[in-house]
């Protein structure tokens, strides 16, 4: 099992930054990729940013050049760095947990969670 906790959300003005951690704890030996989701009231959940143990990481087209993912993986722990926020950043925003392994002699089993989720509020 592999529980997540996000924190680092607030409030913020337009322009303004932000840095989300994701901090996993459980049983478990390593995780595979990291994400970070959001919704906004109103609307469907979406992938904001993607990291792999690999070091890749993906990016929504809406975020890319002000938002950055990095991870920690001696800490378990996955951070998402918001520049330049905007309004229409406003959301709930979710750690997720995707392929991980239980053991090191182990593969990864395709499992997902989520956190509880951080607010995130932008003023204009």
């Amino acid at each position: 099992q592999v529980q997540l906790m996000e924190s680092g959300g607030g409030l913020v003005q337009a322009g303004g930054s932000l840095r989300l951690s994701c901090v996993a704890s459980g049983t478990f030996y390593s995780i595979d990729e990291l994400e970070w989701h959001r919704q906004a009231p109103g609307k469907q959940r979406e992938l904001v940013a993607h990291s792999t143990s690999g070091g890749s990481a993906y990016y929504a087209v809406s975020v890319k050049g002000r938002f950055t993912i990095s991870r920690d993986n001696a800490k378990n722990t996955v951070y998402l760095e918001m520049n330049s926020l905007k309004p229409e950043d406003t959301a709930t925003y979710y750690c997720n947990a995707v392929r991980v392994r239980y053991s090191p002699g182990g593969s990864y089993q395709p499992r997902t969670y989520w956190g509880q989720g951080t607010q995130v509020t932008v003023s204009s």
